[in-house]
């Protein structure tokens, strides 16, 4: 059955192409995990989302039945689970996370510009 805090994730995952579920903000996260995540994605120099579960502990209590994945913090990218902290940062150390960014902002740019229209 799919309650109402499933729908938002839902929805906070569909509209986001990059989206990292956290404790606390990019400015001040409230965890090592959550801080090393947010600085290998931040590194990779696009803008991402992010949702703070300890001000949303509904999120929170759901989010890991919804990912099948235990532990925050967790990457969503284009609709996908990446991971948590470790494989983030192993991405970033190899060079795939940067690359997999920055191939999904560029997708996305390119279809919000699609999608205005000029008089």
């Amino acid at each position: 059955m799919t309650t109402p805090t499933i729908e938002k994730i839902q929805k906070q995952v569909s509209e986001n192409p990059i989206l990292l579920y956290m404790k606390g903000s990019p400015k001040l996260p409230s965890c090592g995990f959550s801080a090393q995540a947010v600085q290998a994605l931040s590194a990779c120099g696009e803008r991402f989302a992010y949702v703070d579960i300890l001000q949303n502990p509904d999120i929170r209590a759901e989010m890991p039945k919804f990912a099948n994945w235990p532990t925050f913090p967790q990457l969503w990218v284009d609709g996908e689970l990446v991971g948590g902290c470790d494989i983030v940062v192993e991405m970033f150390q190899r060079g795939e996370l940067q690359q997999l960014i920055k191939e999904t902002a560029e997708k996305y740019k390119s279809s919000e510009e699609s999608n205005t229209t000029e008089d």
